[in-house]
């Protein structure tokens, strides 16, 4: 009896790790969730601080506006993706513990009460289990593509602001750059 009991103890904690695992992307992909959400409000901030009379006189405001409208859809999709695979995790978790109960419930009620399923259903809900987790986990991979394109491109922006201001700093003291005045100055230095 004890063998057996450990056994259907060893069955049921199976599941448990996958259960462990799907909690762990839970608690991630939560935490990506709110941060695409923080993200949409600060665009929409910022967006409407870029068309308003103050905000259009920022250096490069029209086209960080483009870059906004362009980056909106493509938060949405991130969020949609975000929720598609929370929802995946929380359905494989459920078959995950059910696979536990149905192993539990067969080895304490025996095989008639579920006759031939008793086998059959925990085997099939722990392969449905572990298929909910795979889908989430490619939703993830897509979420996380969305979001490199979108750092890229904001990358891509605040390179170009830079190099905007590096040209109005260079306008504005030429001499800093100009070789001759350099190398005069070196010179007066060592008069």
């Amino acid at each position: 009896m004890a063998d057996t009991s450990l056994s259907v103890l060893s069955a049921m904690i199976t599941p448990a790790v996958l259960i462990s695992g799907a909690g762990t992307l839970i608690l991630s992909t939560s935490t990506r969730v709110g941060r695409a959400t923080d993200r949409v409000r600060h665009l929409t901030a910022r967006f409407r601080l870029l068309v308003s009379a103050e905000g259009q006189q920022e250096p490069r405001a029209r086209q960080e506006k483009r870059m906004i409208v362009r980056q909106l859809p493509r938060l949405a999709r991130r969020t949609r993706l975000l929720v598609r695979a929370m929802t995946a995790l929380y359905l494989a978790v459920a078959l995950l513990v059910l696979t536990s109960i149905l192993i539990g419930g067969s080895a304490l009620l025996g095989a008639a009460l579920l006759g031939g399923l008793s086998d059959v259903l925990p085997v099939l809900l722990a392969v449905a289990g572990s298929a909910s987790l795979a889908y989430a986990a490619l939703l993830l991979s897509f979420e996380t593509r969305l979001s490199a394109q979108t750092t890229r491109e904001e990358m891509d922006f605040l390179v170009g602001l830079g190099e905007h201001y590096s040209a109005l700093y260079d306008d504005a003291h030429p001499e800093d750059g100009d070789p001759a005045v350099l190398a005069s100055q070196a010179s007066g230095k060592q008069a």
